[in-house]
């Protein structure tokens, strides 16, 4: 996931609306989601956290899609000596530890 980017099934300004039915607390509720990548890596939901060039991956795409494609084939290099099933079982564990370290 990129530095800067955040993951959320609701905009913060939804979430607000939802629960104090007042949007202008959307800051709140952003935090209290906790959808920012270093909060979902702390959590374990996501694998990895890719640097963003200065000002964003959108100022230097050429990198930031080098970067992405060096992350996945390092993820790729390490999956390769692991056993197929080895990888369902860890997958599977890290989703349901999710749910019950989250839930």
């Amino acid at each position: 996931m990129l530095e800067h980017a955040v993951y959320s099934v609701i905009s913060p300004e939804g979430a607000a609306s939802i629960l104090w039915r007042d949007a202008t607390k959307a800051q709140e509720a952003a935090t209290n989601l906790k959808i920012t990548a270093q909060d979902l890596a702390r959590f374990g939901i996501i694998d990895t956290i890719l640097k963003e060039p200065p000002g964003g991956a959108h100022r230097d795409s050429a990198d930031m899609i080098a970067r992405t494609g060096d992350a996945i084939a390092q993820s790729l290099r390490d999956l390769g000596s692991l056993d197929p099933m080895a990888i369902r079982t860890q997958r599977r564990q890290k989703f349901l530890d999710i749910g019950r370290r989250l839930g």
